[in-house]
């Protein structure tokens, strides 16, 4: 069984690039693999490996400065769901492009699971789902907003067309592990906007903690992983990964006329180039022919 841990923590790291050195060397040190992002804002990523190998990794980043009270999300997977280790320096550890938006500072309301549904359920509340549109297809929570953004850098401008909309209610926002509307929170908060909260800990909490029979979710959590989809308690969902436009694919969308294992899918089916369909069909005999040798070919990740 592998462990997973999905992290952030935002802070001020005066030279990210002095860190990345020793953090990658811990990493793969200890068999830990995945995907982490460093900047002056602070820290995010997933990590997958055995027990003790996710242990130290973090207990190096919490040695980190500001580090100390760092939260993760655990679960786990049958098999490894990164092929590598990269640790990447970035100008924000989640894109939004405000740079004056500091969540160190200030943020919304956090709310627990526990305590989610009856917010959700209220009337004078306006739920805002801040993942991108593919993640919120195939899952979100009943009642929820989808401004239907391509990126969280989207986000801002989605607010301000539609601020007017939202005079008088309370705002409640969630995304995957809480870092997007963490931050989305920030910003509406330096926009004046007073009455807002966030879901601790996002969806993958919720999944976590919220019983299925209770629950106000619908659908699959789409991770950042090889596992492409989580449920109920954390557990694999059905999807898997299209390799071309990294979309998650649902059982039914495997039986498309336009869907190829690793080259298309009836999304991007006229995206890409005869070239392109080329090189991802050389790219899926690579991945099938190390996958009869027993090995996992670098390109069979759901990495970004």
């Amino acid at each position: 069984m592998v462990i997973v841990a999905a992290l952030y923590r935002f802070t001020r790291f005066a030279d990210p690039a002095a860190l990345k050195p020793p953090l990658a060397r811990v990493c793969c040190a200890n068999g830990v693999k995945g995907s982490l992002l460093l900047a002056a804002e602070g820290i995010n990523g997933t990590i997958a490996g055995p027990r003790e190998g996710i242990d130290t990794v973090l207990a190096h980043i919490r040695g980190l400065p500001g580090c100390d009270g760092l939260e993760w999300k655990e679960s786990t997977a049958a098999e490894m769901p990164f092929g590598r280790m990269k640790v990447r320096l970035k100008r924000e550890i989640v894109t939004m492009g405000q740079p004056d938006v500091d969540p160190a500072a200030a943020v919304g309301r956090y709310v627990e699971p526990a305590d989610w549904n009856d917010l959700i359920r209220a009337p004078d509340v306006v739920v805002i789902d801040t993942r991108n549109d593919y993640e919120v297809a195939i899952g979100t929570f009943q009642g929820a907003l989808d401004p239907g953004t391509t990126s969280f850098g989207a986000f801002p401008d989605w607010w301000a067309r539609n601020a007017e909309r939202f005079e008088g209610k309370r705002i409640a926002m969630f995304c995957t592990g809480g870092i997007r509307c963490e931050k989305a929170t920030s910003w509406l908060v330096g926009q004046g906007v007073d009455n807002v909260h966030h879901l601790r800990g996002g969806i993958l909490k919720y999944l976590e903690e919220v019983p299925a029979e209770d629950s106000l979710w619908q659908g699959d959590c789409f991770v950042f992983d090889g596992r492409v989809s989580v449920g109920h308690g954390l557990a694999q969902g059905p999807h898997v990964m299209c390799h071309a436009c990294r979309r998650p694919l649902a059982p039914a969308d495997l039986d498309h006329p336009d869907h190829e294992e690793g080259v298309s899918c009836a999304r991007c089916i006229g995206t890409y180039s005869d070239a392109d369909r080329a090189r991802f069909r050389e790219r899926q005999r690579q991945v099938a022919l190390a996958q009869t040798r027993g090995t996992r070919h670098l390109g069979d990740s759901a990495e970004a």
